[in-house]
């Protein structure tokens, strides 16, 4: 199940793609720019979301392991 982070950071990649389109499109140099490092953040946050929900998983296993 995805985490809270993984959801934020893709709805800010998502957020920036529209920035960066309107920014394109309407010529607006900084509200393309503004949208690209939206996009991008929202890139970092989601990767962090899985690279924690990862570790939770792994901790769970293990945990299961252990006491079996």
């Amino acid at each position: 199940m995805k985490k809270q982070q993984e959801v934020r950071g893709q709805a800010k990649k998502v957020k920036g793609r529209v920035k960066e389109a309107v920014g394109i499109l309407s010529g607006n140099r900084k509200l393309e720019n503004e949208g690209a490092a939206l996009r991008a953040a929202g890139a970092v946050q989601e990767s962090f979301g899985k690279a924690r929900r990862k570790v939770g998983e792994v901790l769970t296993d293990l945990g299961k392991a252990i006491s079996r």
